[in-house]
């Protein structure tokens, strides 16, 4: 095992994982290229472990060719009918131009039916893959640290998933059924009007072709950048617009719904500007490739009224010149539209890759094994943290909590004790000392079993959008009805439960907002009992509560932590007044530790805070 020593050296000069900034995000996703893109996608559409994936994938594929090859005969079928109906006197010639004129409309049809056939066999493959993008992003917010999750806005990382997910669905969908298949189509027609006809014809077309997409491309690099003001403009007024209905309580209680509608409509402002010159180019990109296939098109026509005026092109021919040219516009059109589109996308998939690159900042180590629990010994070793490098919070910090003890911490704000909860919960990693359970330091073990052996009662509990009953079941997957009332009886509040008209059908609201801050808080410690973890972490759990109450809830918890260790957040000293052990954290330190009685004959730092406050409470 690692030592402390060689822990604290890694801290400062081991791997540099930094949380990127949004700005940092941004200019990553400037460098995302479709090969990029498309090298993170291929795995969803071509699984080594599922066979079936790839050959939906390999018969899309040949419906799309098939088709291509399909619409390009289309014209050579239309010529054939014009120059049997331009023939004169033979009644058969006619009958052959119906056969021909039906023989096109079949390929028409055929044309689209296997377009659609492509796109029935690949919809199952394209969405799997979205949705295996999707949980894989979800999964890897989850793992991220909470000092990223902290300085992220919840509105804002949505926005991004949302974008971005949208983003791969349109490149799955456009890129590979699209630009290939446009790519083939163009070939094929050059090839048929080179053999057909002679090189002018291919050289208009080239050059049509070559300077609408150098066209598109320079107007569309230049309009991604009105697109990412417009996105980040988006994204602002999406934040002001959550931030400010998560804080509807704060807002009421200032009178501030005008100020806010104005932060509000200052970030839709920006939005609308940048909306506004993102549709002027749009009409500029419209009209400038409008022109130039306008240009190309009339060129090969003059060309094919010139053959048919000299008699060595039929009147068919320059049917089937036009046809072909028709044929080509609508799908350069789509090229306009599907660059676009795609390049946009990629912006937005850019910072959704960049969030799948942000670095989990806690990791289990290679082959870390579960925790085992044997008693719940919970031991600080001399630890040192702090969650910025220039503010140390703990200096040196050791605490030992003997099994099934009952360890407080207390100290004026800011000493410590909250930081103490989160580094036993493995939410930071310390910068030296070790946070340890029964022998084992939580940096060696899954955080996965560390976090089933901790229960905790949060100082603000925050409850799902669901059900009472769905809330406190959460403590344990698969809770029956029972245990659920039980823990429910534990925490004091299924009296108030069932005296509710939907009893435990109750939706409680927006993180809770339904039900008081006691209720909220009964309902939280309800969900910890529930899970029965051998460690209880209780930070400020009965804050929320009046006095009545919470002597309730000390006496249910009390009972609780029988047989566990129960470690004591508390701001409130007659809470803890019977705790086995006692620690005073002042300024980062532990100044003194001791049962009640014995602290307060010290008659330092703990008997001040015991004496101011039986002040203020008396």
């Amino acid at each position: 095992m690692p030592s402390d020593t060689a822990r604290a050296a890694s801290a400062k000069t081991g791997d540099p994982k930094k949380l990127l900034s949004d700005a940092e995000l941004a200019d990553q996703a400037e460098r995302q290229s479709a090969l990029l893109v498309l090298r993170k996608v291929a795995p969803y559409l071509w699984p080594s472990n599922m066979p079936w994936v790839k050959h939906r994938v390999v018969w899309a594929m040949v419906a799309l060719v098939v088709s291509k090859l399909i619409s390009v005969a289309t014209p050579l079928f239309y010529k054939g009918a014009v120059d049997g109906l331009a023939a004169e006197g033979v009644p058969m010639l006619a009958l052959g131009a119906i056969g021909l004129t039906i023989a096109y409309g079949m390929a028409r049809l055929m044309t689209v039916g296997f377009q659609q056939l492509r796109d029935a066999i690949f919809t199952r493959v394209a969405q799997r893959a979205l949705r295996m993008l999707a949980l894989e992003t979800f999964n890897h917010i989850h793992k991220l640290s909470m000092r990223y999750h902290i300085t992220r806005k919840t509105g804002g990382l949505s926005r991004i998933i949302e974008r971005g997910v949208k983003g791969v669905e349109f490149l799955l969908r456009f890129l590979l059924f699209s630009i290939g298949p446009l790519i083939l189509e163009l070939l094929l027609i050059g090839l048929i009007l080179t053999i057909l006809f002679d090189a002018w014809y291919l050289a208009i077309v080239a050059g049509t072709i070559g300077l609408y997409v150098w066209f598109t491309f320079a107007v569309t690099e230049w309009r991604v950048k009105l697109r990412r003001q417009m996105n980040d403009q988006d994204t602002d007024a999406n934040q002001k617009a959550i931030d400010s209905l998560l804080n509807y309580e704060t807002v009421k209680y200032f009178g501030a719904e005008a100020r806010e509608a104005a932060r509000y409509d200052a970030a839709m402002e920006g939005y609308e500007v940048a909306a506004i010159k993102t549709n002027y180019s749009l009409a500029f990109l419209n009209f400038g490739q409008s022109l130039i296939i306008t240009c190309g098109l009339v060129g090969v026509m003059v060309l094919a009224a010139v053959g048919v005026q000299n008699g060595t092109l039929t009147v068919g021919d320059f049917v089937m010149v036009n046809a072909y040219m028709v044929q080509i516009t609508v799908p350069l059109n789509f090229l306009g539209t599907v660059y676009r589109e795609i390049r946009q996308a990629l912006v937005d998939m850019g910072q959704m890759f960049g969030l799948l690159e942000q670095p989990a900042e806690i990791q289990d180590r290679q082959n870390a094994a579960d925790l085992k629990v044997n008693g719940g010994q919970v031991t600080l070793e001399n630890v040192v943290f702090g969650y910025d490098p220039d503010r140390t919070i703990l200096r040196g910090v050791t605490i030992d909590a003997k099994p099934g003890q009952t360890v407080a911490i207390v100290g004026s704000t800011g000493s410590g004790k909250s930081t103490i909860g989160r580094l036993l919960f493995r939410f930071y990693d310390v910068q030296s000392g070790a946070v340890k359970i029964d022998g084992q330091d939580v940096r060696d073990v899954t955080q996965l079993s560390l976090h089933q052996a901790i229960g905790v009662v949060p100082q603000d509990t925050v409850l799902f959008n669901d059900t009472i009953r769905y809330n406190i079941a959460y403590g344990r997957d698969g809770a029956s009805q029972e245990e659920v009332e039980a823990a429910a009886k534990d925490a004091q509040i299924h009296d108030f439960i069932v005296g509710l008209p939907a009893g435990y059908d109750t939706t409680v609201g927006e993180r809770g907002l339904k039900l008081s801050g006691g209720e909220k808080q009964r309902v939280g410690i309800a969900r910890t009992l529930l899970k029965d973890p051998p460690i209880l972490l209780l930070d400020e759990a009965t804050s929320a509560l009046d006095s009545e109450t919470e002597h309730e809830i000390q006496d249910a918890l009390m009972r609780a932590g029988q047989g566990r260790t129960v470690l004591t957040i508390a701001h409130r000293l007659s809470t803890i007044a019977d705790a086995d052990l006692i620690v005073v954290l002042e300024k980062g330190k532990v100044v003194e530790q001791g049962r009640h009685d014995a602290l307060l004959d010290q008659d330092g730092r703990y008997a001040q805070l015991w004496h101011r406050q039986q002040a203020e409470e008396g």
